[in-house]
């Protein structure tokens, strides 16, 4: 039996539609600018180039339906997405094997401090510290694709306070989700526990204290999040 020097830390585990059981994270991976018209408004070339990801933390998964604004910035967006759950993973795994692995999908809000991430990219440094904040993934609950299936279209809309920001198509996504399961699993052996967030559409703007947040998107539902 191992004696650990510290108290272990918690294992971060999310709710699942319908049951009480949970699924526990392992690693968060995010793709960057993955629907064209997002691309284009943050000022980059929409074509297809190859993906590139970033990195949240398990504990910055928060499903609690509120989001408190982060310190040290004073532009903090939104942007609406889906969440990929794994239950089991690989290397090098193809794509036409990729939706084996996904255990189901969810609601999520990729939060980003967007002065920090700007200051970052300017710099020619990693983004973390504008997306790997505390709280900063607000997630709904998990729908096994065993019971809904692959959603590959559909609207996923957000509003804020009533008023519509972003509006999109799953279809719209640059790399599809097995794609990315590709991807990734050519550069990290991926595991079950793995979330990947599948980016956002166009319309990302701020937040500020007290406004609502509505994300929802064709078979998944909405989720509500309040700004505190």
């Amino acid at each position: 039996m191992n004696v650990h020097v510290i108290p272990s830390p918690r294992v971060i585990a999310l709710p699942v539609a319908g049951i009480d059981a949970t699924f526990p994270v392992r690693r968060v991976y995010c793709i960057g600018r993955n629907y064209a018209a997002h691309a284009v408004e943050m000022g980059h070339d929409p074509d297809r180039e190859a993906p590139f990801f970033f990195q949240k933390n398990p504990d910055n998964l928060d499903p609690s339906g509120t989001f408190p604004y982060p310190v040290k910035s004073d532009d903090v967006h939104h942007e609406a997405e889906i969440a990929v759950m794994l239950k089991s993973g690989g290397a090098d795994i193809a794509v036409a094997d990729a939706l084996d692995h996904v255990y189901g999908y969810a609601l999520a809000l990729d939060m980003t401090r967007r002065d920090l991430q700007g200051a970052a990219k300017k710099a020619g440094r990693p983004w973390e510290i504008g997306k790997a904040f505390e709280r900063s993934a607000p997630i709904g609950p998990i729908h096994p694709a065993a019971e809904i299936g692959h959603p590959s279209d559909g609207a996923i809309t957000l509003h804020v306070n009533g008023d519509l920001r972003q509006s999109g198509d799953l279809n719209q996504m640059i790399w599809k989700v097995p794609e990315m399961i590709a991807y990734l699993s050519s550069y990290f052996t991926l595991a079950a526990g793995d979330v990947i967030l599948s980016g956002t559409p166009a319309g990302v703007g701020p937040v500020a204290r007290g406004d609502v947040m509505e994300i929802a998107v064709d078979g998944l539902g909405a989720m509500r999040v309040e700004v505190v």
